[in-house]
C-alpha cells in the first residue's frame, strides 16, 4: 500500500467548491481511493485546517471535516523535538515564503519516507517531493 502526505492546500481544495483546484483534488482524490493509498498528516497540517476552514467556511465545516474527512487521516502527533527541528531550518532558511506547518511536512514526509504528496501548494514540489496528479 502507497503512503500519501495529505497537505492543507489539497483538503481545502477537495472540500471547499469554489476553490480553483476543487476539480482536480476530486479526481486526485478518487485515484487515492481506488489505490487505497493510507493518507498521513501532521498535527499541524489539521491546526491549520481547522482554523482555514473556519474562517473561510465557519464551525460548521470545521465540524464536517472533523466527523467525516479527518477520520482517514493517520496523524503524525509533532513534539517538541521536532518542532524545535523545524523552527530552526526555517529559521537557517529565512524564506518568508515558507511557513512553519511547510517546514514540519517536509521533516515528517524525509523521515517517514513518503513517497507523494497530495498539495497543490507549489513548496513540495520546490522541495524535490513527487505530487500526486490528477491527469
Amino acid at each position: 500500500m502507497s503512503r500519501v502526505f495529505v497537505d492543507t492546500s489539497a483538503i481545502l481544495a477537495l472540500l471547499v467548491a469554489t476553490d480553483a483546484a476543487h476539480p482536480a483534488a476530486k479526481r486526485v482524490f478518487a485515484r487515492l481511493a481506488a489505490r487505497e493509498a493510507a493518507l498521513l498528516t501532521t498535527s499541524y497540517v489539521l491546526v491549520e485546517t481547522y482554523a482555514l476552514l473556519g474562517h473561510r467556511l465557519g464551525i460548521e465545516a470545521v465540524r464536517g471535516f472533523r466527523e467525516q474527512f479527518a477520520p482517514l487521516l493517520e496523524v503524525i502527533w509533532i513534539g517538541q523535538d521536532l518542532h524545535d527541528r523545524a523552527l530552526d531550518t526555517l529559521l537557517e532558511r529565512g524564506s518568508r515564503r515558507l511557513s512553519l506547518v511547510d517546514v514540519t511536512s517536509f521533516l515528517v514526509i524525509g523521515e517517514q519516507e513518503i513517497e507523494e504528496v497530495f498539495a497543490f501548494d507549489r513548496h513540495f514540489e520546490n522541495e524535490g517531493f513527487r505530487l500526486v496528479r490528477a491527469g
